[in-house]
């Protein structure tokens, strides 16, 4: 999972320590499918969302159901959609983490609660000076302050 992680990341340092706290905090593995109340799935080690399927199969030109066992297979194909996911919602919202929350969420509650979840999983797994060094980044890529 690591090396896919750090794939997916592309040698950003807070890109790895995002998707690693989605990760602990979505405690998929490989293989995973689990039944939503909604109807939908949760595939795989980050728990992607089968809402999702339609556009990534568009994206990858490949067939639903091709994408969704890859979600659930494919642990790099999981992390590189949940990088996805992140980073268009990063890119949407313009503010960190909204965009952790939204990987979870549409709902602003659910948002909030996932996020400060999300922060504890990297506090655990990076210590709990993480988010000391934070920088404001404002730039063409909009984005906002970073762990």
């Amino acid at each position: 999972m690591g090396q896919c992680i750090r794939q997916a990341a592309d040698g950003r340092t807070w890109l790895v320590r995002t998707l690693w706290g989605l990760r602990d905090q979505e405690a998929g593995w490989i293989g995973a499918e689990i039944l939503n109340s909604n109807g939908s799935h949760d595939l795989g080690p980050l728990q992607v969302n089968s809402f999702w399927i339609p556009k990534l199969a568009v994206m990858v030109d490949r067939p639903p159901a091709q994408v969704r066992t890859w979600l659930a297979h494919d642990p790099c194909f999981n992390v590189q959609a949940a990088r996805w996911i992140f980073l268009s919602a990063l890119s949407a919202t313009r503010d960190y983490w909204k965009a952790v929350g939204v990987y979870h969420s549409p709902t602003d509650w659910r948002r909030r609660r996932y996020a400060q979840s999300v922060a504890a999983h990297m506090k655990m797994r990076f210590g709990s000076t993480i988010f000391a060094a934070t920088q404001t980044v404002r730039g063409s890529s909009g984005e906002g302050g970073r762990p």
